[in-house]
């Protein structure tokens, strides 16, 4: 049986070994429910993939966002090679789901576009969960919405063996079966092509296609290969046996559909009436027109689009009862032997709460007017209720976790631990491995706060390092920034209008020294690694709110604990309760490195991080020689099409492509987008 086995050339500080050892010890114990309050920059995943080797435990890490959830799948993926680390989250670069607005009576369709490699790996997370003990898969909250029944998707496999009888037809009856599509021409994943007696399959989960060898009557060989090469995989070569999964997660049984079809008649009719019995009429034709369509799709083909919209039909549940998600998954392949960790738990779990709401609104409007049949409302994400029933155990690791996931931990030691007032459920990381300490905060008045923080952006800028400034507007921001650039400071501001590539450049800029300042109002994100910032100026720091709460000014000052001269400034009039909490527990973190570093004798030093080369950087000497005259007027993606020539259109269009499959190999996705959308101006 594989286990879960570390490789890293890391070696745990004191600080986590004990961290390690306790959490691993409470889940021994029972401690059902955890904490891991750990500083930014303490190394909290590589606590986790030790807690993961020492527990032996399937784990499920949940992040609230799908970039950051990105990075974990990395780090994971390079602790544990020889394990099935997977990655799950929503597969579309695009979405608008189907919505209707009765006051401008416009109906919206849903209007999708799926990323082929993202379909991949979920699909690949799920066949993992099935089939393997030593799972860790990475998801972001789309993971607690309906993906279909795992036992229906387990029963549909296609195992098949080198000599066996098994006729061609019988193949592709089962393949089509599995929701695999026949393309000779376009073989990608998820179809199947034929050539001769032979029969290409394209997995949907994988990056190796099957070739099953037929003589017209049995199987003769079965061989791995590269779909694009055509050639077969030395290292792998030829298979005596191959378990295919299916090719879609909604997956329906022709035995069963009869009855599935049967009572989504019965609530058609239903629902026809009561529409009829208030004199809504419209609404009557059109559910009954839209259903029927529907229903003829699934008799005919199996599938339909929207297919998720009848999964309570087909799963076998009742009205009200909850959607199969990948919890279920986990359950099903694990019972309650698995882990959750909630990464970011301040942010995550709030999210996971608030995704119920917002569907069912949609959804009852949908039903409302006759666009959706009442079983629809089952095709919803989990209510966290029922999403904390499903978890058997979890860690919430955060720097700021909430009362909500620190009650639980208490409450889930003293249960264990007889009300032991030495024992708790919550395990803290406050050393940093670079010795760096929380930086130190000053308290400066308002009044002549925009005067008094150049000033000091000129004394960090003369050292090359960076700084950061927060403001409660966006409009702030943009003002500020404009003001900073007009004193000479080269300075760009933030804010959440700005989208993803053009964000995560900014900060490359910053980095780079492009730019010395960043303005911004929301600052505190999570995976905001800036090792250069030495300066973070929080502007009206006492003006309560979201902005300026406690877990905001925490995270927002971590943002100066990458570097060893890390100084916050907070403009404020008035020292509030936030303020207060704040810089408690500030001075709480950094007398506590301070002290460890004083024991261990280490000498603080600034965290190295390489900087990522950009993309418009990229190009060889051949994208170089033909493009230069370009390149200086454009960047990769900041021109107008309609300027450029018809071969340099050509050529551009041939690099966002290779850049756009270069960016969704690497997990970028966002700036795979940016280049989708950039392709598609030259349509």
């Amino acid at each position: 049986m594989n286990k879960f086995k570390i490789k890293s050339e890391y070696d745990l500080i004191e600080d986590q070994k004990n961290a390690v050892e306790k959490l691993s010890k409470n889940i021994s114990r029972g401690i059902d429910n955890q904490v891991l309050l750990g500083v930014t920059g303490s190394g909290k995943t590589f606590t986790i993939a030790n807690v993961i080797e020492r527990t032996q435990l399937p784990t499920l890490i949940l992040s609230h966002n799908k970039t950051l959830a990105a990075q974990l799948y990395q780090e994971f993926r390079d602790f544990f090679p020889e394990n099935a680390v997977s990655y799950f989250v929503s597969y579309y670069d695009y979405y608008q789901p189907e919505a209707y607005i009765p006051s401008t009576d416009t109906y919206i369709e849903k209007d999708s576009d799926i990323n082929d490699l993202i379909d991949k790996l979920r699909l690949g997370a799920t066949t993992n969960l099935l089939t393997r003990p030593d799972v860790i898969v990475v998801a972001s909250v789309s993971c607690i919405y309906n993906i279909g029944s795992p036992v229906e998707y387990g029963k549909f496999i296609f195992e098949f063996a080198r000599g066996i009888k098994l006729l061609r037809k019988q193949i592709i009856d089962r393949l089509i079966d599995l929701q695999y599509e026949r393309s000779e021409f376009g073989f990608h994943r998820g179809t199947f092509r034929l050539r001769g007696e032979n029969i290409d399959i394209f997995p949907a989960y994988q990056d190796e296609a099957i070739r099953i060898r037929h003589d017209g009557n049995f199987i003769t060989d079965i061989e791995l290969f590269d779909p694009v090469s055509g050639t077969v995989l030395s290292e792998k070569g030829k298979l005596t046996n191959y378990v295919l999964y299916p090719a879609k997660h909604f997956i329906t049984d022709p035995l069963q559909n009869k009855g599935a079809i049967a009572n989504i008649k019965s609530d058609l009719q239903r629902q026809v009436d009561l529409f009829n019995s208030e004199g809504k009429f419209i609404e009557a034709q059109r559910i009954s027109q839209r259903v029927k369509y529907d229903l003829e799709m699934l008799s005919e083909v199996g599938y339909v689009k929207g297919i998720e919209n009848y999964s309570r039909y087909f799963d076998g549940r009742n009205p009200g009862d909850a959607p199969y998600s990948l919890l279920d998954y986990f359950k099903k392949s694990f019972g309650d032997k698995w882990l959750l960790v909630a990464d970011e738990s301040h942010i995550t779990f709030p999210q996971v709460r608030g995704m119920y709401a917002g569907d069912l609104s949609r959804k009852k409007t949908l039903i409302d007017y006759g666009f959706r049949l009442p079983a629809a409302i089952d095709n919803r994400p989990l209510k966290f209720e029922e999403f904390i029933r499903r978890i058997p155990r979890f860690i919430a690791t955060s720097a700021t976790p909430d009362e909500w996931e620190l009650n639980n931990a208490y409450q889930s030691a003293a249960n264990a631990y007889n009300n032991n007032p030495k024992e708790n459920g919550v395990t803290e990381q406050l050393v940093r491995p670079t010795g760096i300490p929380d930086p130190l905060v000053e308290i400066r008045p308002i009044k002549n706060q925009v005067k008094d923080v150049i000033e000091e952006i000129i004394k960090i800028t003369k050292k090359g390092q960076r700084t950061l400034v927060t403001t409660l507007t966006k409009k702030t921001a943009e003002d500020l920034s404009e003001y900073l650039g007009g004193q000479g400071i080269k300075v760009n501001y933030l804010h959440s209008d700005i989208d993803t590539l053009e964000r995560t450049d900014i900060l490359d800029n910053l980095r780079r020294g492009k730019f010395d300042v960043i303005v911004g109002v929301n600052l505190l994100r999570e995976g905001l690694d800036l090792p250069e910032v030495s300066l973070v100026a929080i502007l009206d720091a006492d003006k309560e709110g979201f902005l300026r709460s406690r877990v905001s000014l925490i995270q927002t000052m971590g943002r100066a604990a990458r570097h060893v001269e890390g100084k916050v400034i907070l403009y404020a009039d008035k020292r509030t309760k936030s303020i207060e909490a704040a810089l408690s527990e500030i001075d709480r973190r950094r007398a506590y490195q301070v002290e460890y570093n004083k024991i261990h004798n280490i000498t603080p030093t600034s965290i190295q991080k390489p900087l990522r080369n950009k993309v418009t950087e990229s190009f060889d000497q051949e994208d170089l020689s033909d493009l230069v005259s370009l390149r200086k007027e454009y960047e990769l993606l900041d021109f107008e099409s309609s300027s450029l020539t018809p071969m340099e259109q050509k050529k551009l269009i041939a690099k966002l492509r290779r850049e756009m499959r270069t960016a969704a190999d690497d997990l970028n996705f966002e700036l795979a987008i940016a280049f989708r959308d950039k392709i598609k101006q030259f349509n």
